[in-house]
């Protein structure tokens, strides 16, 4: 029969051993759970522009379509931009204390926005704008679904107006209910809408319960709601419109008026953006 110090130093070292393994096992494997990571946003960001990619591909695919990332201020004001030179994403213009758009943690910056918001004297936030080659613009989103946190990303096209394609994703939306926000069909809807009335004022896009024809306004600034999921809805549309706002004086500034854009123009070159001194 062991003694209870036999006992209690075999556990001891056992629990050593495993937590040992374990850290290193951590360790070992980070480098491949970020790359996966990351080989996922990629994905849902070209995705939200009409492009749907492998995992494989997902990295070249990125790398040539995405022309720019810029990070944005309140005012509209470019801060940063990066572009892929063929040997990586590089500082083009700007301060590289704002940081790369793709690295950015959206949630940290809408916090801060809407902090900035309630203390002026807070730190106010920037925000990720990615550019495509033909001239898309992906701007991301973060909100509150019934469970947890939702996200997404919406791209607009050269008009600064019409929305070309989504994405949505959630932490623990109900199967077959608010979860649905992530299907394909629903995604669908957004294609079309547009996020400003022909005034050009920012008007975003609602989640209609009873479907979009019951919508009161303008049709085009609504989508049919997730049929039992009336929480998860209202959380996109929170979403959509507390996000895009921020982008309002970027769309204003640097894109064509949405108001006299009945086709749509080239995409602006935006080395003409005006970079704030510092």
């Amino acid at each position: 029969m062991f003694s209870n110090k036999y006992i209690f130093i075999y556990t001891t070292v056992l629990v050593v051993v495993v937590a040992v393994l374990l850290a290193l096992a951590a360790t070992l494997l980070q480098p491949m759970q970020t790359r996966n990571q990351n080989v996922a946003k990629m994905q849902e960001i070209l995705r939200a522009a009409g492009k749907t990619v492998t995992a494989e591909d997902a990295v070249s695919v990125y790398d040539s379509f995405i022309a720019s990332e810029l990070m944005v201020d309140r005012q509209g004001g470019l801060q940063a931009e990066y572009r892929n030179s063929g040997d990586g994403w590089k500082l083009a213009r700007g301060e590289a204390e704002a940081g790369r758009a793709f690295d950015c943690n959206v949630k940290i910056e809408f916090d801060k926005a809407f902090r900035h918001e309630q203390e002026p004297q807070a730190e106010d936030g920037l925000f990720p704008v990615f550019v495509t080659s033909d001239g898309q613009y992906i701007l991301p989103l973060q909100g509150k679904g019934l469970w947890g946190a939702i996200w997404g990303y919406m791209a607009v096209g050269q008009d600064g107006n019409t929305v070309s394609g989504v994405t949505f994703g959630h932490k623990g939306e109900t199967p077959g209910l608010g979860a649905e926000i992530a299907g394909n069909e629903f995604q669908a809807q957004f294609a079309g809408k547009k996020l400003f009335d022909k005034a050009g004022r920012f008007v975003s896009i609602t989640l209609q319960k009873g479907g979009a024809e019951n919508y009161p306004g303008d049709i085009s600034h609504a989508v049919d709601a997730v049929s039992g999921g009336t929480i998860t809805s209202n959380g996109v549309t929170d979403m959509i419109a507390h996000c895009v706002r921020y982008y309002v004086p970027f769309i204003e500034k640097n894109l064509h008026a949405p108001a006299a854009a009945d086709s749509l123009p080239a995409a602006p070159d935006t080395a003409s953006m005006a970079v704030p001194s510092v």
